[in-house]
C-alpha cells in the first residue's frame, strides 16, 4: 500500500479504551508498517454521564452511549476505524458503519475482587466462590445480568451499585466495610496489567493492599454479549480500511460474537439488557449458551449450528427464549 494521508483510529478516553486501542495501533503498525497511525481521543455520552445507574434499562438514556461520538466522527470523515469494547457496541449500527473486525478474544469470565480474611473489615479465603459468602452479603455491581445471576442463585445477598474504573472499584470495596465483593471483567483486568495468582492475590497498578480475586465459573455467571472482545468499526465501502481490518480480525472470535450478538439483536436488546451469552466454535461448528432474566424470569437454552449460520443460530435460542 502506498504512502497516504495518517489513518485515524478514534477511540474513548478511559484507561482501559486506551490500552485496547494502543493494542490495536501497535497491531496495525506492524502489519503495515509504511502507513502512518494515529490516536483520536473522544468523550462520549455515557463518560459524561458518570452519575447515571448503568443497572438500569431506562429508554431515556440513549442507545450506543459509548459509541455514538465515535461513529460520528467516522461518518464525518474525521476518523477512519473506532476500537470498542464489542459489549458496549449497539447490535444496530448506524446506516454507512459495520463491525469489519474483532481481534482475538480475551477470557470471557468475570471475577470476584474482595478483601482477603484478617482485614480491618470482614475478609475471605483465597480462590472464594459464591457458595463462600455468607449470607446476606453485599455485592457491588452496575449489571443487571450480574444482579440477577447472583440472585437467581443466592436470593439472600445484597446488591448494591457501583461506578467508576477497575482501580476505584478496588479502592471502594477495601474502603467500604459493609461491601463485601464487586464483580470485574477478567479481560478488563487482563489489558490493564493487573495479574490474578495463584495465591489469589492480585498485582498491578494501586492495588490496595489486602485485596484477593477469584475467576467466577461459566457455570455461575455467562458473560455479557462480546465480553472479552475488541471490535474494530468502520465506514462501508473503504477498501482501504477494509484491508487493514482483514488483517486484524480473528475468524473463530468473529463467528461466537456474530452469534451473540444475532442473540442480543433478536432479544431486542441493547448492552444493558439482562442477558448473557457466550458462543465458542470447533471446527466448522459454533455452539451458543444463553440466559434471559427479562421479566423477573430465568429462561436459558443452547444450541449448535454451523459457524455460516452463526446469525441463525443466535436468533434461534432469541426465540426460544423470548
Amino acid at each position: 500500500m502506498a504512502a497516504e494521508r495518517p489513518i485515524i483510529i478514534c477511540t474513548r478516553g478511559s484507561a482501559l479504551a486506551l490500552a485496547q486501542s494502543n493494542m490495536i495501533a501497535a497491531q496495525c503498525r506492524a502489519a503495515f508498517p509504511e502507513l502512518t497511525f494515529e490516536l483520536q481521543i473522544i468523550k462520549t455520552t455515557g463518560d459524561k454521564l458518570q452519575k447515571a445507574s448503568m443497572a438500569k434499562t431506562d429508554p431515556s438514556l440513549p442507545k450506543g452511549l459509548f459509541t455514538k461520538e465515535l461513529e460520528v466522527a467516522m461518518l464525518a470523515g474525521e476518523a477512519d476505524l473506532a476500537v470498542h469494547s464489542l459489549k458496549d457496541l449497539p447490535t444496530e449500527l448506524p446506516e454507512g458503519l459495520f463491525l469489519a473486525a474483532t481481534p482475538k478474544r480475551e477470557d470471557v469470565r468475570d471475577v470476584f475482587i474482595y478483601r482477603a480474611a484478617g482485614s480491618a473489615a470482614r475478609g475471605f479465603k483465597p480462590h472464594a466462590e459464591l457458595k463462600d459468602f455468607p449470607q446476606g452479603a453485599t455485592i457491588a455491581t452496575s449489571s443487571t445480568r450480574r444482579k440477577m445471576s447472583l440472585l437467581a442463585a443466592r436470593p439472600d445477598l445484597k446488591i448494591v451499585e457501583i461506578r467508576g474504573n477497575v482501580s476505584t472499584r478496588m479502592q471502594k470495596v477495601a474502603d467500604n466495610p459493609e461491601v463485601d465483593a464487586t464483580i470485574l471483567a477478567l479481560a478488563g483486568i487482563t489489558r490493564l496489567n493487573f495479574k490474578i495468582n495463584p495465591d489469589g492475590t492480585i498485582t498491578g497498578d494501586a492495588v490496595p493492599a489486602g485485596m484477593l480475586a477469584s475467576v467466577i465459573s461459566l457455570d455461575a455467571i455467562l458473560p455479557c454479549v462480546g465480553q472479552g472482545a475488541i471490535g474494530i468499526e468502520t465506514r462501508e465501502h473503504d477498501p482501504r480500511i477494509a484491508k487493514i481490518c482483514a488483517a486484524l480480525n480473528h475468524a473463530e472470535t468473529f463467528y461466537a460474537v456474530t452469534a451473540e450478538r444475532a442473540f442480543l439483536r433478536g432479544m431486542g436488546g441493547g448492552c444493558q439488557s439482562p442477558v448473557g451469552a457466550h458462543a465458542t466454535i470447533s471446527g466448522d461448528t459454533v455452539s451458543l449458551k444463553a440466559i434471559s432474566f427479562r421479566d423477573g424470569s430465568v429462561k436459558s437454552g443452547e444450541g449448535k449450528r454451523s459457524v455460516k449460520e452463526a446469525v441463525a443460530l443466535g436468533e434461534m435460542i432469541a426465540e426460544q427464549l423470548k
